[in-house]
C-alpha cells in the first residue's frame, strides 16, 4: 500500500508511524541529495510500503540533478498541496524544497488535512507563500509539541529558517520519537502497526 491510501482510508496515521516514515524518507532524500538528485514531487502517493511495512520513496519522474535547476522556470513542477514556496516564487530550488514537501506530507498524514486547502489550485499555491501554517498540535491536541515544532520548522516559508541538513531534520524527528515513546510507556499506549 501507499501512505496516500492509508490517509484516504480515513484512519489517523499514528504519530509514531509518521515519525518513523519521516526518518526513513528523509534518509532516502539525503542519499539522493548526496548523489546530486532532487526528487521534486514528494507526496503521500509516492511513499509505498514493502511487505515488511517499511516506507520506500518512489517515482523519480520529475527528479533532476541538483545543479540543473533554473531560476524562473516557466513551469512549476510538483504537487500543489506540498510544493515549496521558493518554487512558487520561481527562486532557485535545492534539497530544502524536498524537505518542505516531505514535512507537508508528514503534516497530512499526522492531521488528516493538507497543510493548506482552498477552493482553487491557485489559492492553494498562494497559501504556501502567504498564509501562516497552523501547527499540527493545534489541529489534533494529542500531537506532541516536539513533533509539531519539527514539522513546522521544516515547512518554514524561508528556506534559511528550515533545518539546514537532512541530518538536523532526522535528529529532530528522532528526538520527538524518543519523547513520544517515553510518554507512551508512561501512559501504556502504543502506535498502530504499519500497513502491509
Amino acid at each position: 500500500g501507499s501512505l496516500d491510501s492509508w490517509i484516504e482510508s480515513g484512519q489517523s496515521v499514528p504519530e509514531l508511524n509518521v515519525l518513523d516514515i519521516g526518518v526513513e524518507i528523509a534518509s532516502a532524500l539525503d542519499c539522493a541529495n548526496k548523489h546530486g538528485l532532487l526528487h521534486r514531487d514528494v507526496k503521500p502517493a509516492n511513499i509505498l510500503f514493502n511487505n515488511e511495512g517499511e516506507p520506500k520513496l518512489v517515482d523519480f519522474g520529475l527528479a533532476i540533478q541538483g545543479d540543473d535547476t533554473e531560476v524562473g522556470e516557466s513551469v512549476i513542477w510538483g504537487t500543489p498541496y506540498y510544493i515549496a514556496p521558493e518554487k512558487i516564487r520561481r527562486e532557485r530550488e535545492d534539497f530544502l524544497a524536498d524537505m518542505y514537501s516531505l514535512a507537508g506530507t508528514l503534516y497530512h498524514a499526522l492531521t488528516g488535512r493538507v497543510p493548506f486547502d482552498a477552493p482553487t489550485v491557485e489559492e492553494v499555491i498562494l497559501a504556501h507563500v502567504e498564509s501562516p501554517l497552523t501547527p499540527p498540535n493545534q489541529i489534533i491536541s494529542s500531537i506532541t509539541e516536539m513533533t509539531s515544532q519539527a514539522i513546522c520548522r521544516a515547512m518554514a516559508k524561508d528556506p534559511n529558517e528550515r533545518y539546514q541538513s537532512y541530518d538536523e531534520f532526522i535528529m529532530a524527528l528522532t528526538a520527538a520519537r524518543s519523547q513520544l515513546l517515553s510518554l507512551d510507556r508512561k501512559s501504556g499506549s502504543a502506535g498502530m502497526p504499519r500497513p502491509i
